[in-house]
């Protein structure tokens, strides 16, 4: 049987002597989650770049490695931090609704620090354009023995749940922890305002139950989520993400920031506050429920919090508040779901959190924005304001009154997990309405394995992967020896996931393949489909059973898996199969080295270069083959001029590549295409609405250049363009989800995962000659995970699409090297496994 965590530090000497006859594995000791920096995971092969040829790091892997959320240990409160002031921003967008600018927020909290012994505030990281993010708890003073004691009970909760169950001091003393996350939205304000008004109240009530409540609560305000937002007017942040649908892969600070506050406070109940919605809207949420939730420990408090709350919204006396919606009561089945672990709220369920996301009822934003006079903007903002204030009341009112129960039923979640029981079966009317529609469990595995040696696809993507789940306090062992299971024999080395572990939910839900949910509700509020076990690259191997007769030791990073494997004096290969042998390609670049690539997907380089190699390997944990066979096309650092969206732009630049974004305004407007290797188009570009000039500058980059299409878009710019003769056809509009592929021999097909992720999915018809298929939909119905039925007329649908190209490639009459993607390889850094693939794309048509 694999270890617990929690009894691996008693045998720690045992193990110890075990690795020695294993001297392969690298071990590493028992790992405490809450002294783990969680603020953007663990950073492996951190070497030194070379003296004679420097590597650079990409922007925004040189950001993320800055940004790192620590907390400071057992310093008791108040922490009395004073927060640096940000400049004046007259231009804030908030301003005008009489609403607190950002810059006016850290002064407000240092005035309170100043005034009250209640309120700590600290920086927990920056945002995608580099502002402050805070955290600001309140909660009564607390010696620094008081707070030790408050992380000693917080950690028994979750590594030792049954001893916690026991633990009467626990249960009287243990201060309710409750998270409030405020602006996730830049351009939905006021639950920052409502938070400050009230963390104002809190510091400086007079009266005995408050100062009774904060005793027994801690209550923690992330104010503003998305300060770029905040500032600017806009639903995303400064990169273009939406950070409330970026919990699974969290490629954005702001949510690895806000997944740091949650592992830190292990919060019972939370709230993130949005808007708006008409009448207020109180999750909990339509079904499809997660099926990885144990949703009975959820839904029996979710739903009287949400009444609770409505009842405070109610009080206010408003006529617009008169009602609110309850999903969960109000709304049919796909309306407004808590599927997909992307949300701040259904994200904190599986760290044992009762989430709720709050819509604010009046809106102020978007065109309301531009054309109410001031005066309605600030009455409606100001009742928004109350609203956010009165569902933080309720729900604090609610935990106080609940504590006990709050705390026994999140003991119970990681009980649970430890124990690997299976999930509970609710019968309808648990909660008033809770029914047949509502009912959704999955059986769990006895564990995940990640094979090392040459059972496993991509080392470097099993290695992000493993730093990613530790990075979500998901539990990892590496095994000391080598193991067999369902007859498939694993080397010592290879990497476990024990399901009987406290957030198996949230392992599972990351891990599995998912589940085709198109028969069961007509629609899905946003992504049905995700599987970081089919797409991230990794070869992920589910183990069923009830034994796992496996030696592990706690792993806190993953293994370095980048070499050198080729004799001194011989050239280098390297695959670009994963997002880090991508980096890697483009930093050998950025160093200067002559490179040459092959068409199916290999990079040569030179063995005068082997140093830097070297380095590169260390740095991202690429290993180099020998090279063989012809050498290849030359390679020079290829410029992308991108008409994208801003997920793609990302994902781009994350690999390295030089982005310049593109659009036909741009165009029209005299964008330089002189330098410009590749045109990337997806988003923002229309051939037919270019300028005569425009088009005439375009037309002669087609004479020379390579264009990369996704979508829609491309399709069309494709076809306007005159460039590879297919016809494309698209699926329904909001069908998504892993879809099964066969690909195909070309450079771009060759070594691609069998699985992709589409969004709106597009194929092709050939029509003529010239046209490679790279990658075709799986027979029949494709769908893996997600949802996709036809259209109404029968059109659109998986089976329609089965058996068709869905990624073409070739040379056009005009000279234009050209790739076609109808599925989304770089969908919201969803995908980690296609990042090579676009980059062979890159690749290939740059050099031809």
């Amino acid at each position: 049987m694999a270890i617990p965590t929690r009894l691996l530090a008693g045998a720690l000497t045992i193990v110890t002597a075990l690795a020695a006859a294993a001297p392969a594995v690298q071990a590493a000791p028992p790992v405490d989650p809450h002294t783990r920096d969680f603020g953007n995971g663990p950073e492996r092969n951190d070497v030194a770049a070379l003296d004679s040829a420097p590597v650079t790091i990409s922007g925004s892997e040189a950001a993320d490695t800055a940004q790192t959320t620590t907390f400071p240990r057992e310093t008791g409160y108040p922490r009395k931090r004073v927060l640096p002031l940000p400049p004046e921003d007259p231009t804030d967008r908030s301003i005008k609704l009489g609403l607190v600018p950002y810059h006016g927020i850290a002064p407000r909290l240092n005035d309170l620090q100043a005034r009250s012994d209640r309120v700590s505030a600290e920086i927990i990281g920056r945002s995608a354009g580099g502002r402050d993010l805070y955290l600001v708890t309140v909660t009564a003073p607390e010696k620094a023995s008081d707070t030790a004691q408050q992380s000693r009970w917080r950690q028994l909760i979750e590594d030792a749940p049954a001893v916690a169950a026991r633990d009467r001091g626990l249960l009287a003393g243990y201060k309710a922890p409750i998270w409030i996350n405020g602006n996730i939205h830049g351009d939905e304000w006021e639950g920052t305002d409502g938070a400050l008004r009230l963390i104002e109240k809190l510091a400086t009530a007079t009266d005995a139950a408050t100062g009774d409540l904060l005793r027994r609560t801690r209550v923690y305000f992330t104010v503003t989520n998305n300060p770029d937002g905040r500032v600017a007017g806009t639903r995303a942040n400064a990169a273009g993400f939406d950070i409330n649908r970026d919990y699974a892969t969290t490629a954005q600070p702001e949510a690895r920031a806000n997944r740091a506050v949650l592992l830190h406070t292990q919060p019972l109940v939370m709230l993130d506050e949005h808007g708006y919605a008409g009448p207020t809207l109180i999750e909990p949420a339509t079904a499809p429920h997660g099926q990885n939730y144990d949703y009975d420990l959820y839904i029996k408090h979710a739903y009287p919090n949400a009444i609770g709350m409505e009842k405070a919204v109610q009080a206010l006396g408003y006529p617009e508040t008169a009602r609110a919606d309850i999903p969960f009561r109000d709304y049919a089945p796909g309306d407004w779901d808590d599927w997909p672990p992307i949300f701040t709220p259904m994200y904190a369920i599986y760290h044992g959190a009762v989430g709720h996301t709050v819509e604010l009822p009046l809106r102020v934003n978007r065109n309301d924005y531009n054309t109410l006079p001031v005066q309605e903007l600030r009455r409606r903002s100001a009742l928004n304001v109350d609203v956010a204030e009165a569902t933080i009341r309720g729900a604090i009112g609610y935990t106080d009154a609940n504590r006990e129960q709050l705390i026994k039923d999140q003991i119970e979640l990681f009980r649970r997990g430890w124990a690997g029981e299976a999930q509970r079966e609710i019968p309808d009317g648990f909660v008033p309405g809770f029914g047949p529609e509502d009912r959704y469990r999955t059986e769990f595995p006895r564990a995940w394995v990640i094979p090392a040696g040459s059972g496993q696809r991509s080392a470097p993507s099993a290695a992000a992967l493993v730093d990613h789940l530790i990075s979500n306090d998901v539990r990892v062992t590496r095994a000391l020896l080598p193991f067999t299971l369902h007859g498939k024999r694993y080397p010592a080395g290879s990497y476990v996931v024990d399901m009987h572990q406290p957030k198996r939910g949230l392992a599972n839900a990351l891990l599995e393949a998912g589940r085709d949910i198109s028969g069961l509700v007509p629609q899905m509020y946003d992504i049905s489909g995700w599987s970081h076990g089919l797409l991230w690259g990794a070869t992920v191997d589910r183990i069923d059973g009830r034994f796992l007769p496996v030696l592990g030791i706690p792993v806190s990073v993953a293994a370095p898996t980048g070499g050198v494997d080729a004799p001194r004096g011989a050239d280098l290969q390297l695959t670009l199969a994963a997002e880090a042998d991508v980096k890697a390609l483009n930093a050998l670049l950025d160093a200067g080295v002559p490179l040459r690539a092959r068409d199916n997907g290999t990079i040569v380089v030179p063995a005068s270069a082997r140093r830097t190699a070297e380095t590169v390997a260390d740095r991202y944990g690429v290993r180099f083959t020998r090279a063989q066979g012809p050498p290849g096309n030359a390679l020079k650092r290829p410029v992308i001029a991108a008409a994208a969206a801003a997920d793609e732009l990302f994902a781009l630049r994350r690999m390295g590549f030089e982005v310049r974004p593109v659009s036909t305004a741009l165009l029209n407007g005299g964008f330089d295409l002189t330098g410009v290797d590749v045109l990337y188009v997806s988003a923002g570009l229309s051939y037919a609405a270019l300028n005569p000039t425009a088009r005439g500058a375009l037309d002669a980059f087609l004479g020379r250049g390579a264009v990369i299409t996704r979508g829609a878009t491309g399709a069309a710019f494709n076809a306007a363009a005159g460039l590879l003769p297919v016809t494309a056809t698209a699926g329904r509009g909001d069908a998504n989800g892993v879809v099964a592929v066969q690909n195909g021999t070309g450079a771009v097909g060759t070594g691609s995962l069998p699985h992709a992720f589409v969004y709106t999915p597009l194929w092709f018809t050939v029509t003529g000659a010239g046209v490679t298929v790279e990658s075709r939909y799986a027979a029949g119905n494709p769908l893996v995970a997600g949802h996709w039925l036809p259209n109404d007329d029968g059109t659109g649908g998986p089976t329609r699409a089965g058996g068709q190209p869905a990624i073409v490639s070739g040379v056009a009459a005009r000279g234009t090297a050209t790739v076609l993607f109808g599925t989304e390889p770089l969908f919201r850094a969803h995908p980690l496994g296609s990042f090579g693939q676009v980059a062979r794309a890159v690749v290939w048509s740059a050099t031809h």
